[in-house]
């Protein structure tokens, strides 16, 4: 059964991963003409897609990885890397100029249709990172009752991201420039610790298993 520990590393990872106040400048963007109400429809229904995402690999991640001949110490190390290589874009600002390249994109290519589908759940809020974090975390929460605490712990995140889009007008005002590249640094300075934990508990695996 996944201790306090396990629990408020799994919280931390995720909210670091999926990045709530990084995002809500972008959602801004994209949002760029909607009312609030219609601005709140797409919030929550990009936060209930990318939900279902990452509960769809918290559940079958795993056996994915079996499927395929992978170890969980080998994921763990890969993953721990991939992780450290997005706190190393969040800490040098290079991440959100990817998310901001890939929103563009979104609104040449569908001129806000179906925005919350792409590229506001996927990959915007269910990125690669978040994907890979919620694999490895499922292997550090296993059983039935580890599992269902993991999506707890993702429907709380993605509760939170909602919550910050919905105001993110008034977030983004209150951070500002600074404001926003201080957190991203410091998030980007935590990330990196826990994906260094990743790839240390990857290689004891990878050795002792």
């Amino acid at each position: 059964m996944p201790g306090t520990d396990t629990l408020i590393n799994a919280l931390t990872t995720l909210l670091v991963t999926i990045d709530p106040p990084g995002l809500a400048p972008i959602f801004l963007g994209l949002t760029q003409g909607m009312t609030r109400l219609q601005r709140k429809q797409v919030a929550l229904r990009g936060s209930l897609i990318a939900f279902f995402i990452l509960a769809l690999f918290a559940l079958t991640g795993s056996g994915i990885l079996s499927l395929l001949g992978i170890s969980m110490g080998a994921f763990r190390i890969a993953g721990g890397l991939l992780l450290f290589w997005i706190s190393f874009e969040m800490i040098f600002e290079k991440r959100q100029e990817r998310k901001e390249k890939t929103s563009e994109a979104a609104i040449t290519r569908d001129h806000l249709h179906n925005i919350a589908v792409f590229p506001l759940a996927l990959p915007l809020i269910a990125g690669p990172g978040a994907i890979s974090a919620t694999i490895l975390l499922a292997g550090s929460m296993p059983g039935a009752w580890g599992r269902t605490q993991l999506i707890l712990v993702i429907a709380f995140c993605l509760a939170l991201m909602y919550a910050v889009l919905v105001v993110a007008e008034r977030l983004d005002r209150f951070l500002g420039v600074t404001g926003r590249a201080i957190l991203t640094r410091l998030l980007g300075v935590l990330l990196a610790a826990l994906s260094v934990q990743f790839v240390v508990d990857g290689v004891k695996s990878a050795f002792t298993g």
